[in-house]
């Protein structure tokens, strides 16, 4: 990539204009968050520093981040992370990136859990850890398990619980959903934001997405519903009586993921939207 610029100002908007032309979503923000990492700065360091000449070095920093961005690397995979519930992951190709709409999942679990009242949790399809790290984070007595097929996901999630610090009260396991080990007296809650994406929708996909993050957590099968039946019955299995599943699922499964937690045995079942009105969240509370 031929940056020349001088200045701060000029290098951002050059990246900018670099970036629309290849027509990669948010130029503006995506040139900021490389600049600033480039240069070892924050955003408001960046926009503090507008008119600060640029020494070569730097220049070399910039180029191969915005090189990269524009080729449709995620951000989040170039920066090494991503903001979630307002703590910061660790995240690389190994697992996705965090979303905002899974955000609903933590603030289900703090609604059905008031003062801090979980004590044992299940998160299945852990990848990062942003669920399982959270719900740490946020009920400071409760233990955890962090389930999922990839070792190399695992191993990003132990390092967010270091980074968080509530590696003590986590386990990792290695594992499919079927494989959910139990704990003893049951589960008060498990999470899961399982593949969920079915193959005619993975087709529509951003290269972003198709092109970087895990097939194996985004499409499960050809519907995309095939791992919630799974998850279902491993939740049934442990949950202690009253405990409750919380499931991500795609914006128009609602109908169909709702009638596979009844067949599984779940009471009050229920289905969540986002704050853009689509289906997010299946609930269910084990008899």
């Amino acid at each position: 990539m031929g940056i020349k610029a001088a200045t701060v100002r000029e290098i951002l908007a050059k990246s900018e204009g670099y970036l629309a032309e290849r027509g990669i979503d948010s130029p503006r923000l995506s040139a900021q968050l490389l600049v600033a990492k480039a240069l070892e700065m924050d955003r408001l360091g960046l926009i503090l520093a507008m008119d600060r000449p640029l020494i070569p070095d730097e220049l070399d920093a910039v180029r191969p981040l915005i090189a990269r961005r524009g080729r449709g690397e995620p951000t989040a995979y170039i920066l090494g992370e991503r903001e979630f519930y307002g703590l910061d992951f660790t995240v690389t190709p190994a697992t996705l990136i965090p979303r905002p709409e899974t955000e609903l999942v933590i603030d289900r679990a703090r609604e059905l859990f008031p003062d801090g009242a979980l004590t044992r949790f299940a998160d299945l399809g852990a990848g990062s850890g942003c669920l399982a790290v959270t719900l740490a984070t946020l009920f400071p007595v409760a233990q955890g398990l962090a389930l999922d097929q990839s070792g190399a996901a695992l191993e990003v999630a132990r390092q967010n619980a270091v980074r968080h610090a509530v590696a003590d009260r986590l386990a990792f396991v290695e594992a499919d959903f079927a494989a959910l080990p139990p704990c003893d007296g049951g589960y008060d809650l498990i999470v899961s934001n399982p593949p969920y994406v079915s193959v005619a929708e993975y087709r529509e996909c951003s290269r972003e997405v198709r092109d970087f993050e895990p097939l194996s957590a985004l499409v499960p099968g050809e519907s995309g519903l095939e791992a919630v039946p799974v998850v279902a019955r491993a939740a049934s299995a442990a949950l202690r009586p009253g405990g409750w599943l919380l499931v991500e699922i795609g914006w128009k499964q609602g109908p169909d993921a709702a009638r596979l937690l009844t067949e599984a045995g779940f009471a009050d079942v229920a289905v969540r939207r986002d704050l853009a009105g689509c289906d997010r969240v299946v609930e269910g509370r084990k008899p």
